[in-house]
């Protein structure tokens, strides 16, 4: 039941959003990665992130999607926990450290089991299209599984078409660019780096004289 959710929540929702009323522009599309286990790894500014994100996949891939979420903003009693888990398919994370277990705990159970994770390395929404400094979860889950694939996407745009505070998206041109998939570099610092230069220059892609 929650895979019907799930297709209705991107046929229905995602699809139609992101495609007719923003409209999307996708760079590098032929780097995205075939299937699991992997980690999208996104700058975060608006809700419509994770909307962006799901519609860059085929359909079939959907199930197997895991956007990571903080426990205590989606996870409230009622019906926003419901939506969250049933049709979204957000794996909860628990970020004050209180919860007596490893908080990415859930993360290593879906990528052994071949799902996609969407980290957003940030932590929460930032202000709008500006990228704060990276907190390190994704660097455990690289760590623990080297040879899963990081996969980098810079949006930019969610901002502007829904920033923090807002509840409807206005029409805004979304533009994505895929970046080349990282492995783990062997330590921590080496991974956080080598990440934040591929979305730097991922970013600088946007003003690029080809693009513009």
């Amino acid at each position: 039941m929650k895979a019907f959710w799930r297709y209705a929540f991107v046929l229905l929702v995602a699809w139609p959003v992101m495609l007719f009323w923003l409209g999307l522009n996708v760079r590098h599309r032929d780097r995205l990665v075939a299937g699991g286990p992997a980690i999208v790894a996104a700058n975060h500014n608006s809700h419509l992130d994770t909307l962006a994100l799901l519609t860059l996949f085929p359909l079939e891939l959907i199930p197997r999607i895991r956007p990571v979420a903080a426990a205590d903003y989606f996870m409230k009693p009622g019906f926003m926990a419901w939506f969250s888990t049933n049709v979204v398919g957000i794996i909860p994370v628990v970020r004050d450290g209180r919860a007596g277990r490893d908080p990415l705990g859930e993360c290593y159970a879906a990528l052994e089991r071949g799902e996609i994770l969407i980290i957003f390395p940030e932590g929460s929404r930032g202000e709008a299209e500006r990228m704060t400094e990276f907190k390190s979860g994704i660097a455990h889950l690289a760590a623990r599984f080297p040879h899963v694939p990081v996969l980098p996407v810079f949006m930019h745009g969610t901002g502007k078409s829904m920033p923090r505070g807002t509840f409807a998206p206005v029409p805004f041109f979304i533009d994505i660019f895929v970046g080349e998939p990282l492995v783990w570099s062997g330590t921590r610092e080496s991974f956080m780096t080598r990440l934040r230069e591929t979305f730097d220059a991922l970013r600088a892609e946007l003003h690029a004289p080809e693009y513009t």
